[in-house]
């Protein structure tokens, strides 16, 4: 197309997509994919806010600074890396947030405005392949802490015959837990919006809990407060500073992207911008600063700092706390990880084949390929969780958001033309439904994001990651570390210069 339409101003009303309007019967849309009728749209300034307390309350989140105080940071370091990160993440959040509300579209179809309908297909794998292993990592740890304290109860759990290194009951417990999770999201958005509303205030009172109670055993918090750092603030700090602040980003860069999969459901812009600016950034940093009082207390305690929660909790024999440890470990997992890790895949897979895949479909595949993945061994030492897994997510991830960002808000200055996202020969059909210029970007980015990478090495010395520990491409290995940020920024200049030529639709 070689009209040009005037972009309205960010504040325009929400656009919808009318009955006779909607392409229904094209390859590529489905009930699941379409656009959000705006009398559907109910999710509130709450919702949101409850959301991102749901989703930050998890044990990854709770020891997110225990891998950096093990990395050689002290609490007060670990702390303001993590808020510093969720500020700048919260950013691109609200700026792919925005279409959900505006044109109540799910990510693989925004990101079709940019990468075309078919080419769409390329980010929203990555996106789903990432949040697939992330299914299976927090199905895995919260297995293992349901594991623990049914033990701590019954007892005789961590004794039972071994089943691939592990205790059967513990894969009992990984099972039945995957099983839970899709059955709950097999309902429905709705369901997990109300699933949601109940659990974040239900997680936020068990942390609480967690640190009024081993605060009254340890008559204070201190060992771990005066605790110095082992880095300092000198060149040491800097070398462990910038690939921690990337992968704290890499924790939510997934969001990010996926983000307009839950705005799609906004009353409005106001309850999107206010809801996540309240809840991501300020509940991160509180439930960081949680972790590392409640770790304090626990050293004082037991003579030995306990980071994880689970272990904490099954110190007690008072059954109560035990059944309310259980269940609030069990809601903590299951809030979060289906809202983060089995709605965008659920989406995305669907994109991949909409006659053929719906959103129900989509989220028993990412329950399989979550298992697949072997998770157990994701997270193994901080070092392959914080340096390898999270930075190289990061870097691919923000390359995408550089894309969409200088797209929708550059490019297209928020201006989308609804039925000519499902249909070919339209506006975003490009090149037989692929935009080159997209994923040239996406390469491109790509490549100077994580080219670099490289393995650290273990207390033992030994490689901590897949790759070689001098970096795949050696002379890009000064940007691995700042690979989230290197992709997002490469990725959208280049994407900005290739569509320098092609008139805006």
């Amino acid at each position: 197309m070689t009209d040009t339409v005037p972009p309205p101003p960010p504040s325009a009303p929400a656009v919808e997509l009318t009955a006779d309007a909607y392409p229904a019967g094209s390859r590529y849309a489905n009930d699941d994919l379409r656009p959000v009728p705006l009398a559907e749209r109910r999710w509130t300034t709450y919702n949101f806010v409850a959301l991102w307390i749901g989703m930050a309350h998890c044990i990854p989140s709770w020891t997110l600074a225990s891998g950096l105080v093990a990395l050689g940071m002290d609490w007060k370091q670990a702390v303001l890396t993590i808020a510093l990160a969720n500020v700048i993440v919260l950013l691109p959040m609200l700026l792919t947030g925005h279409a959900g509300p505006k044109y109540g579209i799910p990510f693989p179809v925004l990101a079709r405005a940019g990468f075309g309908i078919r080419g769409a297909n390329l980010p929203a794998l990555v996106r789903a392949a990432v949040a697939c292993c992330w299914f299976g990592i927090q199905t895995w740890i919260g297995g293992q802490g349901i594991f623990v304290l049914l033990g701590k109860i019954f007892g005789g759990w961590a004794g039972a015959s071994e089943v691939g290194g592990y205790p059967w009951t513990l894969w009992l417990c990984f099972v039945v837990f995957w099983v839970i999770e899709l059955a709950i999201i097999y309902r429905g958005m709705d369901t997990l919006r109300r699933f949601e509303n109940w659990a974040a205030p239900f997680v936020l009172v068990g942390a609480f809990v967690l640190l009024f109670w081993i605060a009254n055993k340890a008559g204070g918090f201190g060992p771990l407060l005066h605790e110095p750092s082992r880095v300092g603030w000198g060149p040491d700090f800097w070398k462990v500073f910038f690939p921690g602040l990337m992968g704290m980003i890499g924790f939510w860069a997934t969001l990010s992207l996926n983000i307009p999969d839950f705005t799609r459901f906004g009353r409005g812009q106001r309850a999107q911008v206010l809801g996540q600016t309240l809840g991501l950034p300020t509940t991160m940093t509180l439930f960081a600063l949680l972790s590392v009082l409640v770790t304090a207390g626990s050293e004082k305690v037991y003579g030995v700092a306990v980071w994880d929660p689970v272990a904490l909790a099954g110190k007690t024999d008072n059954v109560f706390g035990l059944l309310f440890a259980l269940v609030t470990v069990f809601v903590a997992t299951v809030s979060t990880n289906i809202a983060a890790n089995v709605v965008s895949p659920a989406y995305d897979l669907a994109n991949l084949a909409p006659k053929r895949i719906g959103f129900r479909a989509g989220a028993i595949i990412t329950g399989v390929i979550g298992v697949l993945v072997m998770p157990w061994k994701l997270t193994s030492t901080p070092e392959l969780y914080i340096f390898t897994w999270l930075g190289v997510v990061g870097g691919l991830l923000g390359t995408v958001a550089g894309i969409l960002i200088a797209d929708y808000w550059v490019i297209r200055r928020t201006v989308l033309h609804l039925a000519d996202l499902y249909v070919a020969g339209g506006r975003y059909w490009y090149t037989g439904g692929w935009n080159w210029r997209a994923v040239a970007a996406f390469v491109t980015g790509g490549v100077l994001a994580v080219g670099g990478s490289y393995s650290t090495l273990d207390a033992k010395g030994d490689k901590a990651g897949p790759f070689p520990v001098d970096g795949l491409i050696p002379f890009l290995k000064p940007l691995a570390d700042y690979g989230w940020a290197v992709g997002l920024a490469a990725s959208s200049v280049v994407y900005l210069l290739l569509m320098a030529g092609r008139r805006r639709d």
